[in-house]
């Protein structure tokens, strides 16, 4: 059983996108993975520009392309009957299809006849690989950092790439290990953890970060909430199997309420890192918060100097915002913490 691995290099698919709220996905592709990205393809009236070389498939299949990935997000998240003709001729030369879509490439007729032509493969990105076993608590070798958030949509994701990309930058041995669509998109492979039936949540989240060297680590893209109404089962068993050594919550400055639930007063931090803590001690009984993550984009540069620093004389650790201040601070912290232990 294998995890969901994407060939690459990338051709970002912007169909006649003009919205550039709608291309997600692809932004965030080209931010983290700019090598891995060849191309982009638009169709007629789309307007967006990712700073790529414009394509056709004639192009790609020049260039080598192994996967056209849809960088963009429809109303309903399906795939319109306009793109078809694109996608399946980029099939039938023998390029991957990749989306994270709710509906799926698998179920459009003429895309399943073209791959079953040609070999190419329909990877929907929403669907887990198959035998994923059942979590077994086994202490794994290599250390592991997993982000946490205090809501939805506050920068887990984000928060790891970052991490990795400053761990890399020192020289640490490290690597991102992507649990949702977009994540699993910008790292190359991964699994979509919201997918798994909750029994096995726990073991997809082993097989994502298995046994490895002692001075390597795993930076876990979290998903959910711990303390979330609707999300905090897929938290807490990512929790569990990723058997995290080391985590770092994520929060949203100024956020009250539990985004789309607002009857439900959003947790503080040091209630999230007292149940992380709690949690997690099942299969890692020495796990530890080494830091906070904010997002400040809603606070101005004072604002935002003194609320970290506020933050961080409350709870002690390091809180910074990675996509303005990087992550230097936590990775500081956490090399103290483990020195190479």
């Amino acid at each position: 059983m294998k995890i969901i691995e994407l060939k690459t290099p990338y051709l970002i698919f912007l169909a006649n996108e003009t919205r550039d709220g709608f291309v997600k996905t692809g932004h965030g592709i080209v931010e983290w993975r700019r090598t891995l990205c060849e191309g982009q393809l638009r169709l007629e009236g789309g307007t967006i520009d990712l700073g790529l070389p414009s394509m056709t498939i004639k192009d790609a299949v020049e260039t080598n392309i192994g996967s056209l990935i849809i960088g963009t997000a429809s109303i309903g998240g399906g795939i319109p009957d306009a793109w078809i003709d694109t996608l399946e001729d980029a099939l039938l030369k023998g390029i991957d299809i990749v989306a994270g879509v709710h509906n799926h490439l698998k179920d459009v007729p003429r895309l399943r006849e073209a791959a079953a032509r040609s070999g190419a493969r329909l990877v929907d990105i929403r669907i887990p690989p198959e035998n994923i076993p059942v979590g077994n608590g086994r202490k794994r070798t290599g250390r592991r950092l997993l982000t946490v958030g205090t809501d939805c949509v506050v920068g887990k994701k984000y928060t790891a790439l970052a991490l990795e990309k400053d761990m890399k930058g020192r020289g640490m041995n490290v690597d991102f290990r992507a649990s949702g669509q977009t994540g699993i998109m910008i790292a190359g492979k991964g699994i979509p953890i919201d997918a798994v039936v909750s029994d096995f949540v726990s073991g997809a989240a082993e097989l994502l970060s298995p046994d490895n060297d002692a001075d390597h680590w795993d930076i876990i893209e979290g998903q959910g909430g711990i303390i979330h109404p609707g999300y905090a089962a897929v938290s807490m068993g990512l929790l569990v199997g990723s058997q995290p050594d080391a985590f770092v919550v994520c929060h949203k400055a100024n956020r009250m309420y539990i985004d789309g639930w607002d009857n439900f007063v959003l947790p503080t931090i040091q209630e999230v890192i007292e149940r992380t803590v709690q949690i997690g001690k099942l299969t890692n009984a020495a796990i530890r918060c080494v830091g906070v993550s904010v997002n400040t984009s809603q606070l101005n540069p004072e604002e935002r100097e003194k609320y970290l620093d506020d933050l961080s004389k409350e709870i002690e650790l390091p809180c910074v915002d990675p996509l303005k201040d990087g992550t230097q601070e936590i990775i500081d912290h956490l090399n103290n913490e483990f020195n190479n232990k």
